[in-house]
């Protein structure tokens, strides 16, 4: 039974109820009891009709309440599963990837016997780091506030140039102002993805990023001069970052594209103001 038809039946019962009474009372009664009488029987009959048969209704919705918040409470651990999922991905299977490009580096070059500790410290220290972040993240909801914006992004594309040998061209005009918390956080992470797909993936020498206003938004790409993609027939690892910076668009209201255009991999992500 839907709420709406309850809610009808709450209000048509004691309607019904007294305007039953009253017709018995007046057709067939009269004769047997008086009209004081009749008028005090009249609230009792409602109430215990009222009791009889809402007291059924009120069960069922608090039955349908209880699912409810049960539904919700499902839909609450869903959300923080899919949210711890993006913190391992984004920063601790990160790291670890790049601590194990550092070792590849390394050992291509010979260099084994003389191994710069320090950067291996580090790179440790940054995913312990991440760890400990995760494990608050799940207790405490983060503050995009905290982050700082431009500051994360060089320093991911530092940290990129440090372990590869691409070359970047950066042109961001969006002005800080034009987006919110919530929105930096986001798109940095989506940006962060991307370049770690061109380090796993394209075999790319040159990385170019553009942030430019438009008419109604902004539009961030992300493209690289590497071989290409067939995205039917991409690794499983590189599809799941695909569908987080899917997700996430989706969940901002962006829109997210991934093409090749003019011998380039281009990543998009658009926003659209509402007009």
């Amino acid at each position: 039974m839907s709420y709406k038809q309850m809610k009808w039946l709450i209000l048509i019962i004691p309607t019904l109820t007294i305007g039953l009474w009253e017709y018995v009372r007046h057709e067939f009664l009269l004769p047997y009891i008086s009209m004081d009488l009749g008028n005090w029987l009249a609230p009792v009959i409602v109430f215990l009709v009222s009791i009889l048969f809402l007291t059924q209704l009120f069960s069922l919705i608090e039955r349908n309440q209880e699912e409810l918040n049960q539904s919700r409470a499902l839909q609450a651990a869903m959300q923080e599963r899919e949210k711890m999922g993006r913190e391992l991905h984004d920063g601790i299977a990160q790291s670890l990837f790049l601590l194990s490009a550092q070792i590849d580096r390394l050992e291509r070059e010979g260099a084994m016997g003389e191994v710069p500790y320090q950067e291996i410290k580090k790179s440790v220290h940054r995913t312990h780091v991440y760890v400990r972040e995760a494990i608050a993240n799940l207790r405490y909801p983060a503050d995009p506030l905290a982050i700082p914006w431009m500051q994360s992004m060089n320093s991911l594309i530092e940290e990129i140039k440090q372990e590869t040998n691409l070359h970047f061209t950066i042109q961001w005009d969006i002005p800080d102002t034009m987006l919110s918390a919530k929105e930096k956080a986001e798109l940095l992470a989506s940006i962060r993805e991307s370049l770690l797909n061109i380090h796993k993936h394209a075999e790319a020498n040159h990385v170019y990023i553009t942030a430019s206003e438009t008419s109604t938004g902004w539009l961030c790409t992300v493209s690289d001069d590497g071989k290409g993609f067939d995205i039917d027939k991409q690794p499983s690892g590189n599809r799941y970052g695909i569908n987080i910076m899917k997700d996430r668009a989706k969940t901002m209201g962006w829109t997210f594209k991934m093409e090749r255009q003019y011998d380039k991999t281009m990543v998009s992500i658009q926003k659209e103001n509402a007009t």
